[in-house]
């Protein structure tokens, strides 16, 4: 078996998601046996290239068409990549790019799929993929048939591969693609200073209680700052207009996996538990003690948020 790790990039470095990718692909290549390579894709990646090579062999596509995350190009580029290294299985961290890029490559191989896995196991030769259905309610076992196979897992499912003793091949694969039909507009770029909430160690989110963006900013904000996270949202203040679209957790938002997640005023719908079940350590600040939050939470404290956060924020250095 050869397995391609899609290695998705911004600002000169692998994106800390596709690392889980890596550790999934290294797993799956011991107890299967298969060899395993990573792809680049861009426009002036060698920084990237070098970076990867701590960690596996790569092939490196850099192309001015590849410059922007378009996938209507790189998509072509994955499937032309999976067809000239004779690739059994493509891997990728379940992320946006992922989803659109990934996709529309397995869609152009016509191949088969499975988005989001979370665990897996090799029984009797066969690649058994554990994936959560029903927004996390349940968790199906699949077994993907037909070639390639694609895969794209959740980065808190793994833990980041140890980089090998000697960087890896850096090696140069010839790419071949006509000009996006498409324009180009551009990309809205994350303000302010907080961490993405897919890469921090702390996340703090906020729930209904919280009642207007102000009140996000101080409380919410605020608290992240003190223990140098980010913040996070229910996509009840996502609708509200109260939070900003990518701060959303949940089903429908971001998957996150804090070393510490603080879910303040949240009541713990299945929806928003999908997102952050992963989690190490969840401390629940509600003042219904009947909330299912306290159901998952390791540490709960029953009381009003706006009484309890600004204390927290006193006493915290």
């Amino acid at each position: 078996m050869k397995i391609l790790v899609v290695l998705e990039n911004a600002d000169g470095r692998v994106k800390p998601a596709s690392w889980s990718a890596v550790e999934f692909a290294r797993q799956v290549a011991t107890t299967h046996g298969g060899e395993v390579v990573g792809l680049v894709m861009g426009h002036q990646v060698a920084e990237v290239a070098t970076q990867a090579a701590g960690f596996l062999p790569v092939h490196v596509m850099d192309n001015a068409v590849l410059a922007q995350p378009l996938a209507e190009t790189q998509g072509a580029a994955v499937a032309q990549a999976v067809t000239s290294l004779g690739v059994d299985l493509v891997v990728a961290a379940t992320t946006s790019w992922s989803k659109d890029v990934v996709g529309r490559a397995a869609g152009t191989l016509g191949g088969a799929m499975a988005g989001d896995v979370i665990g897996h196991e090799v029984v009797d030769g066969s690649l058994r993929l554990r994936r959560p259905v029903y927004a996390g309610a349940y968790v199906a076992t699949v077994v993907l048939h037909g070639w390639p196979q694609i895969v794209t897992v959740r980065s808190a499912a793994y833990a980041m591969s140890a980089p090998l003793d000697a960087p890896a091949s850096v090696s140069p694969l010839a790419v071949s693609l006509p000009e996006a039909q498409g324009t180009f507009v551009g990309l809205e770029a994350r303000t302010g200073g907080r961490p993405d909430p897919t890469e921090a160690t702390v996340v703090v989110s906020g729930g209904r209680a919280i009642k207007t963006a102000a009140e996000f900013e101080t409380l919410i904000g605020g608290l992240a700052d003190k223990l140098g996270g980010a913040a996070g949202s229910s996509r009840a203040l996502v609708d509200a207009g109260v939070a900003a679209n990518d701060l959303q957790i949940g089903q429908t938002g971001k998957v996150v996996a804090p070393d510490l997640y603080v879910a303040v005023g949240l009541s713990g719908a299945i929806q928003h538990l999908a997102g952050m079940s992963g989690s190490k350590t969840v401390v629940a600040i509600n003042k219904d003690r009947e909330a299912p939050i306290f159901a998952v939470a390791d540490i709960g404290y029953i009381g009003d948020v706006h009484q309890v956060v600004p204390e927290l924020l006193k006493r915290l250095p």
